[in-house]
């Protein structure tokens, strides 16, 4: 015979900022975008996604192949920062132009053959200029040949998790077995960020942003669109690269952070470079506009309250084992409900830590996301006499001796 009963607790909780919105969409029928909405878009190729989950908010023949044109100079700016990472590599060397690097056609940083150029310099002709130049000399310096650097480069995209990119080169220059995909473009400058973050290596990644470099008393603007006026002021965008051949059409690789999210955007197959700035200003305005991470509780937040059977306490609190947070739109926000169960009351003894819950976001129903709700502390079991005297009163009395089952 069972002393304790054990009922299944579940109680639904809407935050108040989100309460009205959910109410009106149960009884009113408001009807929601998806994250990854069919947003038209003039781009053939769009990867967008959340920087610290990958989670996507908005896609388009992701896993189309197509040619990365300058693009490209970010897998070479990966190889390079990761040298520099790892000691081997230092900003002041210094690299020699050769004859090659100097004939390289397409933008360049006009550097001067035979002449030594910094690791600095070389990068920032990359990043910023867009140097085709640059790019072979640093291939070269690092790899003996720009064909050895690709290997390095192909070799770095396997370990990224680059499935279906090829690289022939360090400038993205036209090549029949060049190729990517805008989902391994989006992996690679998320991998870029997250392995060289500009708090811990303030001179790599921050160069992306930079708007202009003079190199040999030529001064070139970067040219990522989104660098300049309302992008760069309101959406805190700081980077990547842009790339352009007649293959390609016009793409850009651009990340951004406001009020704590950062995303990830890749368009490619535009057909002006008026299409790229309108077009990715549009797009990312628009993404940062709609979505936002919302933070329901900490790691370590108390949710809520179990009853104890047979305990020293009545109550023991449940807390999150992690983080609960969920980037949404707008529209899911009106859908979206925390539901956290768990068996009560829940029987004594019981040790801090103990997992005795569990906490599921759900969103139009579905569940996205769940994490375990552990005990806030101690509690002992009654002794003997005790434990008896509470069966006996149960024995008698019935469910009314035992603590109220929450959420029935």
């Amino acid at each position: 015979m069972k002393l304790a009963p054990y009922f299944l607790s579940s109680i639904f909780i809407k935050l108040s900022r989100i309460m009205t919105a959910a109410m009106l969409y149960l009884f009113l029928g408001i009807g929601a975008l998806h994250a990854q909405s069919n947003i038209p878009t003039t781009a053939e190729y769009v990867l967008v996604t959340e920087f610290e989950t990958g989670r996507i908010l908005m896609e388009k023949q992701k896993q189309a192949p197509m040619k990365p044109a300058s693009m490209a100079k970010i897998m070479t700016s990966y190889v390079v920062f990761s040298r520099i990472k790892d000691g081997s590599l230092a900003l002041d060397d210094q690299i020699v132009v050769s004859e090659k690097a100097w004939k390289m056609g397409g933008s360049r940083s006009f550097l001067k053959p035979g002449t030594r150029y910094s690791i600095k310099e070389l990068l920032y002709g990359v990043i910023v200029q867009s140097g085709n130049d640059a790019a072979v000399v640093l291939a070269e310096g690092l790899a003996g040949t720009e064909e050895n650097f690709a290997i390095e480069m192909n070799l770095t995209a396997q370990k990224l998790g680059m499935k279906n990119s090829n690289f022939t080169n360090a400038t993205g220059w036209p090549d029949t077995e060049l190729t990517t995909t805008a989902e391994d473009l989006n992996i690679l400058a998320t991998a870029l960020i997250r392995d060289f973050p500009p708090e811990t290596y303030p001179e790599l990644y921050p160069i992306f942003k930079v708007k202009s470099y003079t190199l040999n008393d030529i001064k070139q603007g970067n040219r990522n669109p989104l660098l300049y006026g309302k992008s760069a002021a309101e959406n805190g965008v700081d980077g990547l690269k842009t790339g352009y051949t007649d293959e390609s059409g016009y793409g850009l690789t651009a990340s951004a952070e406001k009020n704590g999210l950062r995303v990830v955007m890749v368009l490619n197959g535009m057909k002006s470079k008026k299409e790229r700035s309108s077009e990715s200003a549009r797009l990312m305005d628009f993404i940062l506009r709609e979505f936002k991470n919302y933070k329901f509780f900490a790691s370590g937040t108390k949710v809520d309250e179990a009853d104890v059977w047979l305990g020293r306490a009545g109550k023991v609190g449940l807390v999150a084992e992690g983080d609960v947070s969920r980037v949404l739109s707008r529209a899911e926000r009106m859908k979206t409900e925390i539901v956290v169960s768990w068996m009560n009351p829940v029987s004594a003894p019981i040790q801090k830590g103990q997992k005795i819950g569990e906490l599921a976001v759900r969103i139009d129903g579905k569940i996205v996301d769940k994490i375990a709700l552990a005990a806030d502390r101690d509690v002992e079991q009654l002794g003997m006499f005790d434990r008896l005297g509470a069966a006996f009163s149960y024995l008698i009395l019935g469910a009314s001796s035992v603590p109220d089952s929450q959420g029935e």
